[in-house]
């Protein structure tokens, strides 16, 4: 195995790890648990993040081209009006 499989391994674990980090954090009731697992995602992220721009400097791997600025809102509207058709409520609230 070369050095570009085992950085893309790595991202493709990363990026699992990170969604199944998410799904723990959405499922649990136990708040400093909670905290640990948002803090162990967040530092996976880093890590993926890190390693992705490692991974791209080596041509390893290739973005998408980056979306206007026009287009990103177009798409974040768009997942609005989805989730409010969806939903009925607008947008899901962050309760704090």
């Amino acid at each position: 195995m070369n050095e570009k499989d085992i950085v893309l391994d790595v991202l493709t674990g990363l990026k699992a790890s990170i969604g199944s980090y998410a799904k723990m954090i959405t499922e649990c009731c136990d708040l400093n648990l909670r905290q640990t697992l948002q803090q162990m995602r967040n530092e996976a992220e880093q890590s993926q993040y890190n390693l992705y721009k490692i991974a791209e400097k080596k041509g390893y791997y290739i973005p998408s081209s980056k979306e206007a600025d026009n287009e990103v809102q177009d798409l974040k509207s768009k997942l609005t009006q989805c989730l409010t058709a969806k939903t009925g409520a607008g947008p899901i609230p962050v309760l704090k």
